[in-house]
């Protein structure tokens, strides 16, 4: 098999880290960078899950309690060390060569920023000098992220789920990444000082096809444009479709973890995807009853207006067909309360009852 490395990594410092977090995530930022120097050499970029349309104010927190200066990053500028980049909401933070991008490529697991989307720009630009850090959240975003950053050569950590507000999203990167650090958040501000003072290793062979897919993806990230990229040439061809486009999707695999990418470019994992299809039924259901129940209204009212137009027989007719259409009305409301709207914590729940059978 043909190997090759990204080019652009050098051996230095492990001086990029790259931060993920989602619910609980404020919290535990700030008691991080708390604990962090004010010459820390390396440039901090973190990606933490915003409403798209909700004002951010987590630099200005950030830079509250920290000896090191925070902002939203801005698109084109130079990363410097010591200074904490916050992904602006709505907006991907990638990193190409020395400089920071800010965009609006397609969302990943419903989200933009990224964890992922970060995680492997920093992976393919900068290889062994990353230190990936997935903390508390919902759901799975950061996983495939974190496998690209220790696949290229960097350092992995993940906050301790046992004492993450929400532990699913550490707990699932766990499950599909051999991590390199288990930490609590007091103990992850001294890990990374030290980390940080550590040489990288040398640059990390993988295979050229690999390099391909993750060169391709943050293309995708920034631009959009997947069909035209071909992602559908670097993937298995599913009989799903996109939850929020309808464009197909294209299964992705590495290592233990599959992924889905439409030809538009959204992106899911199997968590994310099962999230949204069981929410999609549950609207088609909701609809389907607001249809009846329509139905029903009218077929009265015609009901009524032939029993005052002395015409019973019609009217009857009229009514009974009413009366079924409010049951078949019935028989989806209670398909929608019986409905498992299945999140992406599917596997989770799973592990800890699992875990729970066993103690």
């Amino acid at each position: 098999m043909a190997l090759s490395s990204n080019p652009s990594s050098r051996r230095r410092q492990r001086d990029i880290v790259v931060i993920g977090a989602s619910a609980g995530g404020v919290t535990a930022l700030v008691e991080l960078v708390k604990a962090l120097p004010v010459d820390f050499p390396a440039p901090i970029f973190v990606v933490q899950h915003v409403a798209a349309d909700s004002p951010s104010i987590l630099p200005q927190l950030l830079a509250a309690v920290s000896a090191l200066p925070a902002k939203h990053a801005e698109n084109g500028e130079l990363a410097q060390p010591g200074v904490i980049y916050v992904a602006p909401p709505n907006h991907h933070l990638l990193l190409e060569g020395k400089r920071v991008l800010v965009t609006r490529g397609p969302k990943e697991n419903r989200f933009r920023p990224s964890i992922d989307a970060l995680f492997r720009s920093a992976a393919y630009t900068y290889g062994p000098r990353v230190i990936g850090v997935v903390l508390t959240g919902y759901l799975d975003d950061g996983t495939s992220g974190l496998w690209s950053v220790q696949r290229l050569g960097g350092l992995t950590i993940v906050q301790d789920p046992q004492e993450a507000q929400f532990p699913a999203m550490p707990a699932n990167a766990l499950e599909a990444v051999a991590v390199d650090y288990i930490v609590s958040i007091a103990s992850l501000g001294p890990l990374l000082t030290r980390l940080t003072a550590e040489p990288a290793p040398a640059k990390q062979l993988i295979a050229k096809t690999e390099l391909e897919l993750l060169q391709l993806e943050l293309t995708i990230a920034k631009r959009g444009n997947a069909f035209e990229l071909g992602i559908i040439d670097h993937g298995q061809p599913t009989s799903f479709t996109c939850p929020d486009c309808h464009g197909a999707l294209t299964q992705l695999v590495e290592g233990h973890i599959i992924r889905y990418r439409c030809h538009t470019g959204h992106a899911y994992s199997i968590n994310a995807l099962l999230g949204e299809v069981t929410q999609s039924v549950e609207s088609l259901l909701y609809q389907s009853m607001r249809g009846l129940e329509e139905t029903k209204l009218l077929l009265q009212q015609l009901g009524e207006h032939f029993k005052q137009n002395h015409q019973p027989t019609v009217a009857a007719v009229f009514f009974s067909k009413a009366e079924l259409t409010g049951t078949q009305a019935r028989v989806i409301y209670d398909s929608i309360v019986e409905h498992e709207a299945l999140s992406g914590d599917l596997q989770f729940q799973a592990r800890g009852s699992a875990s729970a059978l066993v103690g």
